[in-house]
């Protein structure tokens, strides 16, 4: 079977399920500030929260995504002081906005971080970017899990 997980299709709005349309508004209502919490903006639509969460990272408007360039890097690190800022201030440097964050517990002097960047801003390759972060003394290992524009 064809591995479809970093791939990107345009789609028309009228062959897309109702949830994924659903999604859509929901996300666009916290946006526009016309909703406080996810559950009023789901109860709004008539959308189930399990059904938002299902989406929430996999569908966006056409406009976000020509607008926003974004890239997740998932890192091994050791664990020292400093060394998630340090990693943040390189992504910072080379004009990166960091959009998510999710670090794990520490075991065994290791840490694994996945960060979400939108890379629109950038002032040099990425490729310089993902140098120098391999070349950090605290990190062990850095991948791509996804990029996209």
């Amino acid at each position: 079977m064809a591995d479809y997980s970093e791939k990107f299709y345009l789609v028309r709005s009228d062959i897309l399920p109702e949830a994924m349309k659903k999604t859509l508004d929901v996300k666009a209502m916290l946006e526009r500030g016309k909703a406080e919490s996810i559950y009023e903006a789901v109860r709004d639509v008539g959308l189930s929260r399990s059904a938002y969460y299902k989406y929430k990272d996999a569908v966006y408007p056409f406009q976000t995504m020509v607008k926003e360039q974004i890239v997740t890097l998932f890192f091994h690190l050791e664990d020292q002081k400093g060394s998630l800022s340090n990693l943040l201030a390189v992504a910072a440097g080379f004009g990166c906005n960091v959009l998510t964050i999710h670090q794990t517990i520490p075991i065994q002097g290791k840490a694994n971080v996945t960060l979400s960047l939108n890379t629109a801003g950038m002032t040099e390759e990425m490729n310089s970017l993902m140098q120098d972060m391999q070349g950090l003394s605290f990190v062990d290992n850095v991948e791509v899990l996804s990029s996209g524009a």
